[in-house]
């Protein structure tokens, strides 16, 4: 499904990415990096560095960490033992983007419906809400289609999962590839330009609809648009 949302139709349902646009989970991959680093007997590297590579999944943070491509022998050791580092703390020092927190109360008493849609493993993610106390109505990982963003099925899943049309939802990323499965299920597509977006990338050629810099930005956004308004100030 490749088509574009009338601009007319009020939001009735809000889907976000996971990692660099709900919730801040850097701080908890980096550390889990560094601790490898430590046990192969290398230092650790700026927190920065690490940041502009966590969207792009364990296979990056290895070659980051290591010079090492996925077709390198020592890859998969030093991926699975990245993760096990990372399950052992997913959620020590990440949480949810500040004024995002908010945006999700005020959602839950109107009620209007959100969702998490991501390329992150179930089993990682789960670890991350349970630990942020989070309560999606619906997580759609790449297990349960067995295909991942830029594949807009997973966004198309979860809109039925809430009954809502498509036309009828935002999807919000920090990553080219989420804008493109959004448009491309038809969604409304809004860039949380706070996220994991590299120094040398330009989300204005994603051509969102949005480009939100801070919280209170999507807030904004989302306000004129929703079903329901957002009945409260966004300080």
């Amino acid at each position: 499904m490749d088509t574009e949302p009338p601009r007319s139709q009020p939001i009735q349902a809000i889907l976000f990415d996971l990692d660099g646009t709900l919730v801040d989970t850097a701080p908890d991959l980096a550390q889990a990096l560094n601790r490898l680093r430590e046990e192969e007997g290398l230092s650790p590297l700026p927190y920065a560095l690490i940041r502009d590579q966590v969207s792009n999944g364990g296979n990056a943070l290895i070659q980051l960490g290591f010079g090492l491509t996925p077709d390198h022998p020592d890859q998969p050791r030093l991926r699975q033992r990245l993760l096990d580092l990372y399950a052992q703390a997913p959620a020590q020092y990440s949480q949810v983007f500040p004024g995002l927190d908010q945006l999700l109360l005020e959602l839950e008493r109107q009620p209007l419906p959100w969702g998490i849609v991501t390329n992150k493993p179930r089993f990682y993610t789960e670890l991350v809400l349970r630990g942020l106390k989070l309560h999606p109505q619906v997580v759609v990982c790449p297990e349960d289609l067995g295909v991942s963003k830029p594949d807009p099925a997973p966004l198309l899943f979860a809109a039925r999962q809430l009954a809502v049309a498509p036309e009828a939802c935002v999807y919000i990323g920090d990553h080219q590839r989420d804008i493109e499965a959004g448009k491309r299920a038809g969604m409304r597509t809004l860039t949380a330009g706070f996220g994991y977006i590299p120094r040398d990338e330009n989300p204005q050629h994603w051509q969102s609809d949005f480009i939100a810099e801070t919280a209170a930005a999507l807030v904004h956004w989302l306000q004129p648009r929703l079903a329901d308004e957002l009945a409260f100030a966004f300080g």
